[in-house]
């Protein structure tokens, strides 16, 4: 009888810095695991005992948001999950040509999706803690998990990419009679919980932007034209660090999904994964949607490991 063998994440997964290469992955195959994703033999090892679990944003997927940061988490040896949430019948809306729209259901119901994937990561892991990276919604929507569905108990680290967590204004049109109702009904009733003074904003975030024992990294662009103003991702409280990814590179011009293949701001998320092991970014050229920089040419040519 075959038997399953544990392994450690140890091969080197094909890293790629560019959003509009992983656009057909996510629009054809929004089902499949990113590269380096979902090993359910892997363990996590003395140097990343914390298995990382991958939270997608509003309207995207994990094999589109997570192209370039799940190959390069599990080549720097980490154990690496990503999940898809919140998928709403009916609404085939997003990435173009996707016949799955997810990130689209209520908030709080996605929450309760990530809280039994969790579970699933550290029954078959044997860890105790995950951290967890996630990209807009999803680097808000945990934070629901965390304060009301015992994820504070589970979770070490939250490291989020231009995430929601004051909600956005859209640059002023929510302020509009009937469009929050129009957004709602074409989108979905996730796009109406990230309206800034939502019912589940207010709720969220009555009583501090924090719970106790967990450490929080925001990453932000000011060049975000989803969440705005873009200092609405900020957060307060213990055990938060705000980066602004302009205050490190002023070259850097990605924006709300650009950022999810900014090599400098994955640069960072490795950074407050491990930060006994940071390295400083290197400041580049970066482009809106698409991402990329230095780290992609240095590994292309085979000069750079992270």
């Amino acid at each position: 009888m075959l038997a399953l063998v544990p392994t450690t994440a140890s091969a080197q997964e094909t890293v790629v810095y560019s959003g509009l290469a992983s656009l057909a992955n996510g629009a054809l195959r929004p089902d499949t695991d990113p590269a380096g994703a979902n090993d359910w033999s892997c363990r996590p090892s003395a140097a990343h005992p914390r298995p990382i679990v991958l939270v997608h944003g509003t309207i995207e997927n994990k094999t589109y948001n997570w192209y370039t940061l799940s190959p390069l988490l599990r080549n720097a040896g980490y154990c690496v999950f990503a999940l898809n949430y919140g998928e709403l019948s009916g609404l085939h809306v997003g990435l173009p040509g996707s016949l799955h729209t997810y990130g689209a259901a209520a908030v709080a119901g996605a929450a309760n999706e990530l809280d039994a994937f969790v579970d699933k990561v550290l029954d078959a892991t044997g860890a105790s803690k995950v951290d967890i990276v996630g990209h807009s919604q999803g680097g808000m929507m945990p934070r629901y998990y965390l304060k009301y569905l015992g994820g504070a108990a589970k979770v070490d680290k939250l490291v989020a990419l231009a995430p929601s967590n004051h909600g956005t204004t859209v640059d002023g049109l929510a302020k509009l009679p009937g469009v929050p109702y129009l957004l709602t009904t074409g989108l979905g009733p996730a796009v109406q919980d990230q309206i800034a003074g939502s019912d589940f904003l207010r709720d969220l975030n009555a009583g501090g932007d924090t719970v106790p024992g967990v450490t929080y990294t925001v990453i932000e662009s000011r060049y975000d034209e989803v969440v705005t103003p873009y200092t609405s991702a900020f957060l307060t409280g213990p055990n938060v660090t705000n980066i602004l990814l302009q205050d490190q590179c002023v070259t850097d011009t990605s924006e709300h999904l650009g950022i999810s293949f900014d090599a400098i701001a994955l640069r960072d998320v490795l950074n407050a994964l491990d930060p006994a092991n940071a390295k400083a970014p290197n400041c580049t050229l970066t482009l809106p949607i698409n991402g990329g920089g230095f780290e992609e040419q240095m590994l292309a040519a085979g000069t750079w490991t992270p």
